[in-house]
């Protein structure tokens, strides 16, 4: 959260300096007696112009960086699960909360929600409550408003772990949903 906020600080300081410098550039105009007054306003337009479209791109790139950075947010946060449970819990829901802002700001984005578990049970069990895991967060996201055919799910079960530890705190990562755009 902390890199999102200095990332967002300093692209408006790069860009509060862009435009700056872009608006105290000078062009070099000088009236000379056989110069016409709508040639020097025609180049004066121009550097009105040119100003103009230096801001527009800085305001489209702030953009584009600004949805790349929603989007990989969207596919870097997972929704974890409590042992042996489908269920979501509250931190869950919020995580998918905002997964459903980012579809309905991106409603032709289709979606792959992967059920995964941890090492624990058999590869039968796991693949099923992958299933289960992956289907709670799609239910969730279609009560949201978002259409169930932007969203597909596949469970992995135990079979693609973050972390092959065989601790508790691995086995809570490996206890998940995760969003990938297709």
């Amino acid at each position: 959260m902390q890199k999102k906020v200095l990332k967002g600080l300093s692209l408006l300081l790069l860009l509060s300096g862009l435009l700056l410098f872009v608006s105290c550039a000078q062009t070099d105009v000088q009236a000379t007696p056989d110069a016409p007054k709508a040639q020097l306003a025609a180049e004066t337009t121009a550097s009105d112009a040119d100003q103009d479209a230096a801001k527009r791109a800085l305001e489209e790139e702030a953009i584009r960086k600004e949805q790349e950075a929603a989007r990989n947010a969207f596919v870097s946060e997972d929704v974890y699960f409590d042992y042996d449970d489908a269920s979501l819990t509250s931190s869950a829901q919020a995580v998918l909360q905002a997964k459903a802002g980012w579809l309905r700001n991106n409603p032709n984005a289709a979606i792959l929600i992967e059920g995964h578990c941890d090492e624990r049970g058999t590869t039968e069990y796991n693949l099923a409550l992958g299933d289960r895991r992956a289907n709670s967060a799609k239910t969730f996201l279609v009560d949201m408003g978002i259409p169930a055919s932007n969203l597909k799910t596949v469970s992995y079960g135990e079979e693609m772990p973050v972390d092959p530890g065989k601790t508790e705190e691995a086995w809570a990562k490996n206890r998940r949903a995760h969003f990938m755009i297709e």
